[in-house]
């Protein structure tokens, strides 16, 4: 009987534990009257600007977007956001967002399988839409993502979603978007002895595994293609099947390279097999741009807070990489690390204007060349006629942390909650330290 007892209060008490540990942000509902927001500048996302812009949407859909614009008398709600700016949806490329959610607790961690060929991993099944991390990139503009899984040398695919759902299915915007690999790279050689007293590897045989794990690599691809180009197989290899799609141009191929010598391997072994591929990393692709054109390449680059790739790099390149890509004419698209960073996404555009890009085409890579590299761009990332009503509303300057103040912001017309868990706090602690005071 204390047994039981026991249990039931241990039971009772996790209960009460898991209930406080939910969010308390409730998705919103979907548009029901149509809106006329009026009198903002409005930030299009491809490279122009309309002063004094009215949009006006309803059924989640951009109904038009002009300067100026007469809005109908008959039942629409109206916005006054005049002296403010509108920017459609950034996009957070390439991040583990909503399959993680504590880094120091592995049963949090879901976005990476054992394994070197994963092609059968679809991200999209684990992404966690009850995580409290959306709900702070929501409050700087970043109403969308492409949770992707990382790890072995074909990781698995990605997907593309909004950042205000109940569950995965209703989050969705693209599912299945790209399959991620990871070039094989030659580890740097350095001499002496390893740890525990052991002698590295000379760089012979270094290389010699690199070209090793290319050689394994170009085999499992071309085990795929021809496994797709057989009909219907007698027996299925998911691995195998997970590739149609790559092969049959459904799904973009995401190949992550840093190095020169790596970005120009592995779009050529791309081509090999009729993929073009979309490079993310890209530290040194400045370096071949002219190849890069010819090849109509699309690049994911890293954020430009970093630090040099070598040892004797121009210390400010990474300031200036996406600059000099964008630039040059390539489709450029900026991308932040791991997950709770994201909220940083705008600034880090911000900082790329600073060395060298016009800020609307810096808005760009965040927004409307994102949504080109992932493949939803005829619905989303930028402001136009047709596309969903995804954008929101702020003060002042969105890429600037001075003045970026999301007032409002809509997911296919729907008004969405920006409450989060830090602003919880920070109300909290402001009320504790107030009443302190009195």
């Amino acid at each position: 009987m204390h047994t039981k007892k026991y249990l039931f209060s241990l039971a009772l008490s996790a209960t009460s534990l898991m209930c406080f540990a939910q969010a308390n942000i409730s998705p919103a509902k979907k548009q029901s009257k149509t809106i006329a927001i009026t009198g903002a500048t409005v930030h299009v996302g491809n490279g122009t600007v309309i002063e004094n812009g009215t949009i006006l949407f309803g059924n989640g859909k951009i109904i038009s977007v002009t300067a100026n614009g007469q809005v109908p008398q008959d039942d629409v709600m109206r916005i006054v956001a005049t002296g403010k700016h509108i920017y459609p949806g950034f996009i957070a490329a390439t991040t583990n967002l909503g399959l993680t959610e504590i880094e120091a607790v592995k049963a949090t961690l879901d976005f990476q399988e054992i394994g070197d060929y994963n092609s059968h991993i679809r991200s999209i099944v684990a992404y966690n839409t009850d995580s409290k991390v959306p709900a702070t990139l929501r409050s700087n503009g970043i109403l969308m993502a492409q949770p992707t899984p990382q790890g072995g040398t074909v990781s698995g695919s990605s997907s593309v979603v909004q950042l205000d759902a109940w569950n995965w299915e209703d989050a969705a915007l693209r599912t299945d978007d790209a399959m991620h690999m990871t070039w094989p790279v030659t580890p740097r050689f350095r001499g002496g002895f390893g740890g525990f007293g052991r002698p590295q590897q000379s760089p012979e045989a270094l290389a010699e595994r690199t070209q090793a794990a290319i050689t394994q690599l170009t085999s499992f691809f071309a085990e795929a293609k021809a496994y797709a180009e057989m009909g219907k197989p007698e027996v299925i290899n998911t691995r195998f099947e997970a590739m149609k799609r790559v092969f049959k141009g459904d799904e973009k191929l995401f190949i992550a390279a840093d190095s020169q010598k790596d970005i120009v391997a592995a779009v050529n072994f791309a081509k090999k097999f009729g993929i073009t591929p979309v490079i993310t990393g890209a530290d040194e692709a400045y370096l071949v741009i002219d190849f890069l054109k010819e090849n109509n390449i699309t690049l994911i680059v890293k954020q430009p807070h970093a630090l040099p790739n070598n040892n004797d790099d121009d210390v400010n390149m990474p300031y200036k990489n996406a600059a000099v890509l964008a630039n040059a004419g390539l489709n450029v698209v900026l991308s932040i690390d791991g997950y709770w960073q994201q909220r940083n996404l705008p600034f880090m555009a911000g900082t790329v204007t600073a060395w060298g890009l016009d800020k609307e085409k810096a808005l760009s890579t965040i927004t409307l060349n994102a949504a080109k590299a992932m493949g939803v761009d005829k619905t989303t990332g930028s402001i136009e006629t047709g596309k969903d009503a995804t954008f929101f509303i702020s003060a002042g300057d969105a890429l600037d942390m001075r003045t970026n103040k999301v007032e409002q912001a809509f997911i296919q017309g729907r008004d969405i909650n920006l409450d989060n868990l830090h602003k919880q706090l920070d109300k909290k602690f402001s009320d504790k330290y107030t009443a302190e005071k009195k």
